[in-house]
């Protein structure tokens, strides 16, 4: 029987994927309630809908007893990770590397620019018809730590370069060396946080990283520091946040939160310093091509049964 593949994308717009699958579009639908486009046990290979609540994304997951893969389309895989044990041993779990580092480190540079230099301080000025300069810190000679020194984080580095920062520290679960230096591990941000200027996160959500933006690690941060956060919410602890914000002691540009969608009403909202966007880090006019590139080649890789790029966890292994 021919094996048939999840898309969220109409097959019809992919060019090149390999014969000898039977390919059916399912992207959740506009509420998540759209009808699964075959018998979920039928799936060898899901490609999880991108920008959908993940109720959504897990809906099939439990009537695919016979899926071989689960691809995401996004950095990140905590949203699927967790249920990874409904699946018997040797299920591998795929997340897009290489599709987001572009947009998602455009977004970290702009909002770290955005919020330096104070646009939305001028935005709101042009609201009122004012005119209202002001003196600004620069990009130029700052100090910038990025925590989470993967892909993404090293795509960061690379257009903070030409900006003509005094310093780019990098820092990861462990220590390694790279060709532009060595990557700090974790245990060392106690001694690396007071020397920046800027702090953006980049890091997966993991255990071990979950809360690591706490009240200790804030207050570690200079005075007038930037804490920038394209990484996952709770990467950051938003009641220790929200009380440095308050004091006017460091200043925050953040393209997640906790919690997500950040709901009317919240103190995040109205606190001072603040910059919101609203986890827009990967979809721009780069994704669409990206995406279709990694799913055609994984799919050959499939097909051809030769090994799949970006395997996060395989389920039974040591590691999964």
């Amino acid at each position: 029987m021919t094996a048939d593949v999840w898309l969220p994308i109409p097959p019809k717009e992919i060019e090149g994927l390999p014969e000898g699958l039977r390919y059916l579009f399912w992207d959740g639908g506009e509420d998540g309630d759209q009808e699964f486009p075959g018998d979920p046990a039928d799936c060898a290979l899901y490609v999880v809908p991108y920008m959908k609540r993940q109720p959504v994304l897990v809906r099939p997951l439990e009537r695919m007893r016979n899926v071989r893969v689960v691809q995401t389309l996004t950095a990140g895989v905590d949203d699927i990770s967790e249920r990874m044990s409904l699946f018997p041993p040797g299920v591998r779990l795929c997340n897009a590397r290489g599709v987001h580092e572009a947009s998602t480190a455009e977004l970290a540079l702009t909002l770290t620019l955005a919020s330096l230099r104070g646009i939305p301080n001028f935005v709101r000025a042009q609201e009122r018809g004012a005119w209202a300069s002001e003196f600004r810190p620069a990009l130029a000679d700052r100090s910038v730590l990025i925590v989470g020194y993967g892909a993404i984080g090293a795509a960061i580095e690379d257009r903070l370069v030409p900006f003509e920062v005094a310093r780019v520290v990098r820092v990861a679960r462990s220590a390694r060396t790279t060709e532009r230096g060595p990557v700090h591990p974790l245990t060392e941000l106690p001694a690396l946080l007071p020397q920046a200027d800027v702090v953006i996160l980049s890091t997966p959500l993991l255990d071990s990283t979950r809360g690591l933006v706490n009240a200790d690690f804030l207050t570690l941060m200079k005075d007038g520091a930037l804490l920038v956060n394209v990484s996952r919410g709770p990467v950051v602890d938003t009641n220790a946040l929200l009380t440095e914000l308050e004091s006017g002691r460091i200043s925050a540009a953040l393209d997640v939160t906790d919690p997500e969608p950040l709901p009317a009403g919240h103190p995040l909202w109205q606190a001072p310093g603040l910059l919101i966007s609203p986890h827009v880090g990967g979809p721009t006019s780069a994704f669409l091509p990206r995406a279709k590139r990694l799913l055609v080649d994984q799919l050959h890789r499939f097909v051809n049964r030769e090994p799949l790029r970006n395997v996060i966890l395989t389920t039974g292994s040591p590691n999964g």
